[in-house]
């Protein structure tokens, strides 16, 4: 039997990591085996990967090094976590995947959506999410709340950048609807978790319906 893949996209600071938290903790009370992951890493090759990616010292990375690290770091997780948990017939559920990188290097580094796609296709080795759970808030807001005592490599791209991959995220909202989710995540901790939880139920119980 097979299992259920769910990914969170969104802004930086939108709160994925905090309702992944909260998944994590309802799938666990309903008694349902399931794997919380995060992109870049989620395996210990990923996790290296990510520390490269993040690094605020790499400042002369260039776009198509950034695009090509993810893509690797997506491929290892995909090959050693996520494929094999949801074969299991677990439910995973993965802090970013393949939309932020069509998103961040494809809109926001200006590499071309198709560009990273096909760079990404490699490696995805046909697994695509069952239900993308996007975190819709407004970015400039979010990034300053993330970067006041100091983010990432990425975090602290300025706001044009930020800008430029939320516009990129409703493109891509509007070329890839399919099994997407939008979450008012300017509404407070309780009723972002109401809205998260309604989605996740509604695919679980479409789930068991086709067992």
């Amino acid at each position: 039997m097979s299992g259920l893949f769910i990914t969170l996209e969104g802004p930086d600071g939108s709160g994925k990591s905090t309702m992944i938290g909260l998944i994590g903790q309802y799938l666990k009370e309903q008694g349902i085996e399931h794997v919380i992951t995060r992109e870049p890493g989620g395996t210990a090759i990923g996790e290296k990967i990510r520390g490269i990616i993040i690094d605020r010292e790499n400042i002369n990375m260039g776009p198509e090094t950034e695009a090509l690290l993810f893509a690797a770091s997506r491929a290892q997780h995909v090959h050693e976590k996520i494929l094999p948990a949801v074969e299991e017939g677990k439910v995973v559920v993965c802090d970013r995947f393949l939309l932020s990188s069509l998103a961040y290097q494809g809109v926001g580094r200006g590499l071309g959506i198709q560009e990273v796609k096909a760079v990404n296709e490699f490696g995805l080795r046909g697994m695509t999410p069952d239900l993308i759970l996007f975190f819709h808030v407004d970015p400039e807001v979010t990034l300053l709340r993330k970067t006041k005592e100091g983010g990432d490599r990425l975090e602290e791209e300025g706001g044009v950048f930020h800008r430029e991959v939320y516009e990129g995220y409703m493109t891509l909202l509007r070329m890839y609807p399919d099994n997407v989710v939008v979450i008012d995540a300017e509404k407070s901790v309780e009723e972002v978790y109401a809205q998260t939880i309604a989605a996740l139920t509604e695919v679980l119980k479409s789930k068991e319906e086709t067992l």
